[in-house]
C-alpha cells in the first residue's frame, strides 16, 4: 500500500558541519532501491522530510531514521495512504532553504510535483511543506530541555510520616501521589487516589459495592482521605480527591458534609480541590452547575481530569472554568513522537493561558515526554517519572537536575 510519511526533527548541535548533499546522496541510492521518494527541506536547524513508498519499507526505514544520532526530537507529523505519488523518480530531493530563496524553493518543489499547481496547492503535504518554507525561525534556548541533559535524583520521604499498611476500620484506603513543579523544585498538591482495602483499583473497590449506594459511599470516603491528609502533616499543601458529579448532585447536603471534614481535620477549603472527569460531567451537567457554584462559596477548588479522553472537553469549557485542568494520560503518552498530539496540547495551553487555568500533564513516564511539556510551557506534572502513588503515604519523588554537559548513559 503506498504511504506517505511526514516527519520534522532539529539539527544535532554537535553535527554543524553536516554534509547534506553527501547526506542526501546516499539516501537517493537507498531510497531507489527501496522504492520510496520524497524530499527534504532544511532551514538551518530544522528538517522536514517527506517520503513515500511500501507501508512496511518505510515503517523499517522510519526507525532507522530515529536512531540516526545526527539529528533529535523526531516527530511524526503525518501518515497517510494515497493512490499515487506526489514526487516520482526522485528517490531524494534536498531544498536549503539557507542557500535559496523561499520563493525559489517553493516553485521548485511544486516544479517537481507529479500533481497540477490547482490539486498542489489543496494538498495536505504541500501546506506542510508551504508552512515549513514560509514560518519564521523560532528563537530557542539552547538545548536546555534535551532528555539527554537531565537526570532524576530521589529526595526521600518528602513527607516524614507515613502509615504502614492499611487503616483499620475503613471501607477504603487511599494512596497519595504528588503533583509537581519540577523545574521549581516544589510540590504543587497531591492527589487522594481511592484503593480496596486489598489494595485493589478504583474500578474494583466500586464495582463491589451496592450501586444504589454508590454516590453515597464515594462521597463518604473522602473524609478517609482528609483524615490522611492531618495524619500524615501536608501542612499547607493541596490535596485533590476524584468524586462523581453525580455524588454532589444525589447526596443531600454533599458539599456541607465536604466542608465539615474539612474543617474537623485541620484543613482550610482552599487547600481542597475537587477532580471529576468531563465524561461523568456531562451527564448531569445541568444539576452539576448548581453544586459547582457552592463549591465556589465555600472556597473549594474545581478540577476537570482526564480532559481529553471524552468527547464533552471543549464545550464544558465553554460553560464553567475550572480552577484546574489535567491533561489525559492518552494525549501526554509519547507526545514527544507525535505531531497530532503536540497541536492538540498546544491548543489547551493556549485556550487555558487566556482563561488563567492552571494545567496538569498526567502519566507522564519518559523524561521524554517531560522535557518536550516543559519546553511547551506546562510547569505542573504528575506521573510515574517523578512518584508513584503510595498507600497511607507520601513515596519517594524523583527531581530533575540539569546538567549543561549531558549525562551519559550507564
Amino acid at each position: 500500500m503506498l504511504t506517505t510519511l511526514i516527519y520534522k526533527s532539529q539539527l544535532n548541535p554537535s553535527c554543524q558541519s553536516l554534509s547534506l548533499i553527501s547526506l542526501v546522496e546516499k539516501a537517493r541510492q537507498r531510497n531507489s532501491a527501496l522504492d520510496v521518494t520524497g524530499i527534504l527541506l532544511f532551514n538551518g536547524a530544522d528538517f522536514l522530510q517527506i517520503l513515500e513508498g511500501p507501508e512496511e519499507v518505510l515503517e523499517k526505514l522510519f526507525c532507522k531514521i530515529r536512531s540516526d544520532k545526527r539529528h533529535h526530537s523526531v516527530v511524526e507529523l503525518m501518515r497517510d495512504y494515497g493512490p499515487r505519488r506526489r514526487f516520482e523518480n526522485v528517490g531524494m530531493l534536498l531544498f536549503d532553504l539557507l542557500v535559496d530563496s523561499q520563493k525559489s524553493v517553493l516553485s521548485s518543489v511544486l516544479r517537481y510535483s507529479k500533481l497540477d499547481y490547482y490539486l498542489a496547492a489543496q494538498d495536505r503535504v504541500f501546506k506542510f511543506i508551504q508552512s515549513f518554507i514560509t514560518r519564521e525561525q523560532p528563537t530557542r534556548d539552547g538545548a536546555v530541555f534535551l532528555p539527554e541533559r537531565w537526570k532524576l535524583a530521589p529526595e526521600h520521604a518528602p513527607f516524614g510520616k507515613c502509615i504502614n499498611g492499611p487503616i483499620d476500620n475503613q471501607v477504603c484506603q487511599f494512596a497519595l501521589q504528588p503533583i509537581i513543579e519540577p523545574t521549581e523544585g516544589k510540590i504543587s498538591s497531591l492527589e487522594a487516589l481511592i484503593r480496596g482495602n486489598d489494595g485493589g483499583s478504583p474500578e474494583r473497590f466500586f464495582s463491589a459495592i451496592d450501586q444504589d449506594k454508590m454516590y453515597e459511599v464515594d462521597l463518604q470516603t473522602k473524609a478517609y482521605a482528609f483524615a490522611l491528609a492531618e495524619k500524615i502533616g501536608i501542612g499547607d499543601h493541596k490535596i485533590a480527591v476524584n468524586l462523581l458529579p453525580m455524588s454532589l448532585v444525589n447526596v443531600p447536603g454533599a458539599v456541607d458534609f465536604l466542608m465539615d471534614q474539612i474543617l474537623i481535620h485541620g484543613l482550610q477549603p482552599e487547600q481542597v480541590v475537587i477532580e471529576v472527569t468531563e465524561n461523568e460531567m456531562i451527564s448531569g451537567f445541568n444539576q452539576f452547575n448548581s453544586a459547582i457554584k457552592q463549591l465556589r462559596a465555600a472556597g473549594i477548588g474545581l478540577a476537570i481530569d482526564d480532559f481529553g479522553s471524552g468527547y464533552a472537553g471543549l464545550s464544558l469549557l465553554t460553560r464553567f472554568q475550572p480552577d484546574k485542568l489535567k491533561i489525559d494520560r492518552e494525549i501526554v503518552s509519547d507526545i514527544h513522537l507525535s505531531g497530532p498530539k503536540q497541536a492538540i496540547v498546544k491548543s489547551i495551553i493556549s485556550c487555558c493561558t487566556d482563561l488563567e487555568i492552571a494545567l496538569v500533564a498526567e502519566g507522564i513516564e519518559k523524561i521524554e515526554e517531560w522535557c518536550w511539556l516543559e519546553s511547551a510551557g506546562i510547569k505542573r506534572f504528575q506521573g510515574f517519572l517523578f512518584s508513584r502513588p503510595k498507600l497511607n503515604g507520601v513515596g519517594e519523588i524523583h527531581w530533575p537536575q540539569f546538567s549543561s554537559a549531558p549525562f551519559l548513559s550507564d
